[in-house]
């Protein structure tokens, strides 16, 4: 999960770390140099994953969290996750 440096510092107050402390241990450089995502499980869902829908850090998950599944997916998410897809909105005029 991608994470812009607001919410670097929104999730390490929200756990009580130090903005060094939460990069130290719960962030990775991102492939291409351009930021931070949150660490994974072996399994590759985001540490703060528990279960299949419990979000550790609900009140202050990334944007790219709160976007999924619907602004993004991946094939077979529904296999791992419970999320609900919200059907997009239809204009009353047509």
């Amino acid at each position: 999960m991608k994470i812009t440096e607001a919410e670097v510092s929104a999730i390490a107050a929200h756990l009580g770390l130090d903005e060094a402390d939460f990069i130290a241990h719960h962030t990775r450089l991102r492939p291409d140099r351009s930021g931070l995502s949150l660490l994974e499980k072996s399994d590759g869902a985001c540490e703060f994953l528990e279960g299949r829908n419990t979000c550790l850090i609900q009140p202050v998950k990334p944007g790219q969290c709160r976007g999924f599944p619907n602004e993004w997916n991946f094939p077979g998410w529904r296999d791992f996750c419970e999320a609900v897809e919200i059907p997009p909105k239809v204009p009353l005029n047509q």
